[in-house]
């Protein structure tokens, strides 16, 4: 499990297999079940963590109570990763979303191996960066776009991130709630409710006990008016 991951990651498949064995002795795996919390908003960040298994969404929470879905990890991907580099708390908070497996690695190990291999730096950089233009994006949509074509977007992202496709259907690989779309995209509940309704209507998308699937061309259309 260790090893298929870190080949799956952008930042560790620049390496060769025999280098990437022997990085697997650094690393544990750990299984979660669903809701289980990985670290919280504040805990140290001491070892740094990639996505094995499932899905794992990163959380903040707002001094209102409510969580804000920061973002959905799938399968190779790092999360709160800045913060153990940088060592400082993690600034939001991590929780599977079904039964997952992830891998994790003390920091001082991961330092040591980036010593090793200087080229895992860069990766480290290239890897952040996107995901930096990625928040950016995403908040330029929330201060600027309406609710129809924020939900859309993400609908569009999380499928090509994380998506089969069949018919021109392209599905999202773990059930979303509407809650949970309405957290990542900055607005209510009932509106989500509403947008959702009126894009199945319309044909953009599918929905069946959770699992969204999502017409590519027509979305993409969509968000091109």
């Amino acid at each position: 499990m260790i090893k298929e991951t870190l080949k799956k990651s952008e930042v560790f498949s620049c390496l060769k297999d025999n280098e990437i064995e022997g990085l697997t002795e650094y690393f544990d795996e750990i299984s979660l079940e669903d809701n289980e919390t990985v670290f919280s908003e504040g805990d140290p960040s001491e070892k740094f963590y990639m996505l094995a298994e499932g899905n794992i969404k990163v959380l903040k929470h707002t001094v209102m109570g409510k969580d804000i879905i920061l973002e959905i990890m799938s399968p190779g991907d790092i999360f709160g990763g800045v913060a153990v580099l940088d060592n400082k708390p993690f600034p939001a908070s991590a929780q599977a979303m079904k039964a997952s497996k992830i891998i994790r690695i003390r920091r001082q190990n991961l330092l040591k191996i980036m010593e090793e291999y200087p080229i895992l730096k860069l990766e480290m950089v290239k890897y952040f960066s996107d995901k930096l233009r990625d928040a950016h994006e995403m908040l330029k949509n929330i201060a600027t776009e309406r609710v129809e074509r924020r939900i859309a977007s993400l609908l569009l992202k999380l499928s090509e991130k994380a998506g089969s496709e069949e018919n021109g259907f392209r599905t999202i690989a773990f059930p979303l709630t509407r809650q949970e779309i309405s957290e990542m995209v900055g607005t209510t509940v009932e509106t989500c409710i509403r947008t959702m309704s009126k894009f199945q209507k319309t044909g953009l998308v599918k929905s069946a006990a959770g699992v969204i699937s999502v017409e590519v061309s027509s979305l993409q259309s969509f968000l091109q008016e």
